[in-house]
Parts: structure tokens; C-alpha cells; sequence
């Protein structure tokens, strides 16, 4: 007689499976969420406030009242205002030139050096940022005042024969604005130009490219994602900085940002203030996606 086999009525059966559970990944949520509260916080939430705000109608002691009225957005185009914005866009349109100029080849530099003379040279770059861009720019007022140390030098050789008034104008803003913004041209420049395949740069050396034909026709192209990235990021800065005009300007340099300040906590015209603050973030924006459209179109024509 045959013994009887253990689990022979259960081995024909199917095994049980329980049903698939969609896993929550609380990573990401515990991540994302304290960046989502901040940004809300700090971010979104003043924007809708100077958003409501700009509708709103400058009262006779400073405040706002009703009626709600666009009028603050069409007073924005009168010529006065429109000139001081065009005057500010030129201004950081020269910084973004000559901090392009300074800056690219003190990148290719870098990034050409060897690895230890590189972290040096790194280093010079981020150095200034260990110090307030106030008291930097204070130390640049010292340098250019009239009393300051150019003119007693220059003075002193006997090169001039009375103070230059290096100070309170636009070349002495745009001095400040090109010394402050030129960090932020040479990283994303430095970053573009050492990710740069040198195969590239043999090959066309190999196929009888002079150095600045290879320049024009390799390097450059290769690194324009840099370039705009840096111009980006020092254009669209350069338009909000107030402190270096209302230091090394004067009163006779008003760019956006001294008009959007003054509109705030001298003029209290809050009303006309954001008004102002939300055309110059749209006239940003603007900026940002035309360079995401040109970027994208780059990397469309690199794929094909």
C-alpha cells in the first residue's frame, strides 16, 4: 500500500498572490515638499501680492485704495519711464558685452590649465564672492572719487593736472555693474569650454585649420551654450541692481531698479512701484524663453 504524500491536495492548486500596490515613494514628497512650501512662502504668494497690488490705486497718504484701474501699467510707457528703461537695457547690454570679452578668455584659461594651476585660478573667481558686493563697491568708490587713489596718482605723475570725474556717471556704473556681474560670465563659460572634446580641435589642427579659423568654426559654436547661459545671467541682473547706481551714479543715473526702489520707499506710490516690478518680470521672462527656444532649436539641428 502507498503512503499517503503530504501537500499532494495543495500542489495542484494555484499559489495565492496578493494584488499589486501601487509603492508611494515618500522620497520624493519629503524632498520636493519643504522646496514647495519655500518657493510658495517666499515666492509665489508676494508675487500674487504685488500682483494685486499693481491694480490698485495710489491713496493720498501712501497707502492703496479703490478704485482698481490699469492705470499704473499705461503710466509705465510715459517717455520718462520708457527712457529710463531703455537706459538701463543698454547698460546691461554693455555690461553682458564686456563681461563676455573679459570673461572668455580668462575661461579658456582656466580651463586649458593643469588641474592644480585650475583650482587656483577657480579660486580667484569665487574669492570675491567672500565678501559683500556692498563693501566692494564702496572700495571701488574709493578708488574712483575725486580725492580718490587714481587721481592722486595720475596727479602725482604729473599725467593730469586736475581731478577726472571718474564717479557719478554711467561709466562708473557700468565699471561697477562689469566688476560685480563678471563671476557669473566666466562659470557658466568655464563649465561649457571644459566639457570641450579636444579631438575636435586636433582634427580640424590636422586638417590644416589656422588656430582662428578653428575658433570660429569649432570652439565657439561648440561653447555657445555657455555664452548664453552667461550672458543670461548677467543681463537680466544687471537690469535689477540698484545699490551700484545709487552709489557710483548718483543722482544723475536712474536705471529700473533705483525707479521700482524709490517708487517703494520714497515716493510710496506701492500702486505704480509693482506696476513696474511686474513689466520688468515680464520683460525678463521674455529673455528666459527666447533663450530656451534658441537653445532647443541648437539642440534640434545637433540631433539631426
Amino acid at each position: 500500500m502507498k503512503a499517503p504524500v503530504i501537500g499532494s491536495a495543495t500542489s495542484s492548486r494555484p499559489a495565492a498572490t496578493t494584488p499589486n500596490r501601487p509603492v508611494r515613494d515618500y522620497g520624493k514628497t519629503w524632498t520636493i515638499g519643504p522646496i514647495l512650501i519655500w518657493m510658495s512662502a517666499l515666492f509665489l504668494l508676494p508675487l500674487i501680492l504685488i500682483l494685486g497690488v499693481s491694480f490698485f490705486t495710489r491713496s493720498s497718504f501712501g497707502g492703496i485704495e479703490l478704485p482698481l484701474t490699469v492705470e499704473n501699467y499705461v503710466r509705465f510707457f510715459d517717455p520718462l519711464y520708457f527712457k529710463i528703461l531703455w537706459i538701463s537695457c543698454v547698460l546691461a547690454f554693455f555690461t553682458t558685452a564686456i563681461c563676455l570679452v573679459l570673461g572668455y578668455p580668462f575661461a579658456y584659461i582656466v580651463a586649458r590649465s593643469p588641474i592644480n594651476y585650475r583650482n587656483i585660478l577657480m579660486l580667484l573667481i569665487i574669492v570675491p564672492f567672500w565678501t559683500n558686493s556692498l563693501i566692494r563697491t564702496y572700495a571701488w568708490i574709493v578708488l574712483l572719487r575725486t580725492e580718490g587713489v587714481i587721481n592722486t596718482i595720475l596727479m602725482q605723475l604729473g599725467i593730469i593736472s586736475q581731478p577726472l570725474p571718474l564717479l557719478y556717471n554711467e561709466t562708473a556704473v557700468l565699471i561697477g555693474l562689469v566688476y560685480t556681474m563678471l563671476p557669473f560670465m566666466v562659470l557658466p563659460l568655464y563649465a561649457s569650454i571644459e566639457k570641450l572634446d579636444k579631438s575636435l580641435l586636433e582634427a580640424s589642427s590636422d586638417l590644416g585649420a589656422k588656430p582662428v579659423h578653428t575658433f570660429w568654426k569649432v570652439t565657439l559654436p561648440l561653447t555657445a551654450p555657455g555664452i548664453m547661459a552667461g550672458s543670461l545671467l548677467v543681463f537680466i541682473p544687471s537690469l535689477g541692481l540698484f545699490f551700484i547706481p545709487d552709489l557710483m551714479g548718483g543722482s544723475k543715473t536712474v536705471l529700473i531698479g533705483n525707479l521700482i526702489k524709490n517708487q517703494f520707499l520714497t515716493a510710496r506710490d506701492w500702486p505704480f512701484g509693482s506696476a513696474s516690478s511686474i513689466i520688468l518680470m515680464g520683460l525678463t521672462l521674455l529673455f528666459i524663453t527666447a533663450y530656451i527656444l534658441i537653445t532647443k532649436d541648437k539642440e534640434g539641428k545637433e540631433l539631426l
